[in-house]
C-alpha cells in the first residue's frame, strides 16, 4: 500500500507493520485528514494477511499534540465539531477492534487525543523523557473523549487529576499508573519495541485474534458473565489447529509450526 496523506506505512518481512504519523510541523496533530488516513491504514493492516503486529509512532519531535486546534478554530458550526470527534472515536475503536495487536511507540509529548491514542493501543512504550497530558481544561475544552481511553487504563483519582489540572506527567509516573507498559532511554526504545513486536509476531495469529477480541469484550461484563463467556472462548480456541499443534509441540519439546487455523 502506498503512502496516504500525513501517514507513512510499511511492513517488514517478519510481519511487523509500521505506521508513522508524518506531520512534524504540527507536532503530528490529529486533523480530520490525518484521522481518516489512520483509520484507512488500520483497516489495511487489519485485512493484510502478512501483518501480525502494528507499531504506531510519530515523526519529528514528538508523538502527537492531539487535535489540530487551527482546524478546530476554523469550524463554523456544530456539525463540523461532531464530525471531527466522531472520526476520532472511530479511529480508537478501529484500534481496539483490530485483529492485530497495536503498540504505541512514544517520544516527546502525547497530549489530549494523542494521549488518548496511547491509552487505546494494546501496549505502549516510551522514551524516559516522554510526557503525557490531557490539557484540554487549560483551553476551555475538557478532554471528554480522551478520558474514555485513559480512565479504562488508569484509576479514577489519578485520571481525574490529569483531566482537572491538565498537568503533564512523566514517563515514570505514566508507567506507575498503568498508562504505559514501560519506558527506556531514547537510544534503546526502538530495539525494545521491536523485540516485543517480534515476540508477538512469533505467536499464532488466530490465537492472538481470538484472545484480543475476548479481552476487550469481557472487561465490560460482570464477573460471572465474564467467566461464562471466556470459558466458551477457550473452548472455541481449543478447537483450532494451532491450539492442538501448540500443545503437541510443548509435550514433544519442539517449536510449534503455526497454520493460523
Amino acid at each position: 500500500m502506498k503512502n496516504i496523506p500525513n501517514i507513512n506505512i510499511k511492513i517488514s518481512s517478519n510481519g511487523i507493520g509500521r505506521l508513522t504519523i508524518n506531520q512534524p510541523k504540527s507536532y503530528n496533530a490529529l486533523s480530520s485528514i490525518t484521522l481518516k488516513s489512520l483509520i484507512k491504514a488500520f483497516r489495511f493492516f487489519d485485512n493484510d494477511k502478512k501483518t501480525k503486529v502494528i507499531i504506531i509512532e510519530g515523526s519529528g519531535k514528538g508523538f502527537s499534540a492531539g487535535h489540530d486546534l487551527k482546524e478546530i478554530r476554523s469550524f463554523k458550526n456544530k456539525k463540523k465539531y461532531q464530525e471531527l470527534f466522531n472520526l476520532c472515536s472511530k479511529l480508537m475503536l478501529s484500534i481496539v477492534n483490530n485483529k492485530k495487536p497495536v503498540i504505541a511507540k512514544v517520544h516527546g509529548a502525547a497530549f489530549a487525543a494523542g494521549c488518548q491514542l496511547v491509552a487505546t493501543c494494546d501496549l505502549a512504550f516510551s522514551t524516559q523523557d516522554a510526557i503525557f497530558a490531557t490539557p484540554g481544561v487549560n483551553i476551555g475544552l475538557f478532554c471528554s473523549t480522551p478520558m474514555v481511553a485513559v480512565s479504562r487504563n488508569v484509576g479514577r483519582k489519578k485520571t481525574m487529576k490529569m483531566l482537572l489540572t491538565g498537568d503533564p506527567i512523566s514517563a515514570k509516573f505514566a508507567k506507575e499508573i498503568g498508562l504505559i507498559n514501560d519506558y527506556f532511554p531514547n537510544s534503546k526504545l526502538e530495539k525494545q519495541v521491536l523485540n516485543i513486536a517480534k515476540r508477538i509476531s512469533s505467536k499464532s495469529n488466530v490465537t492472538i485474534k481470538i484472545g484480543k477480541k475476548a479481552f476487550y469484550k469481557q472487561l465490560e461484563m460482570p464477573l460471572n458473565q465474564a467467566y461464562d463467556f471466556t470459558s466458551k472462548i477457550m473452548t472455541e480456541n481449543m478447537m483450532t489447529l494451532d491450539a492442538k499443534e501448540g500443545i503437541s509441540a510443548f509435550l514433544e519439546k519442539r517449536k510449534p509450526k503455526w497454520s493460523n487455523k
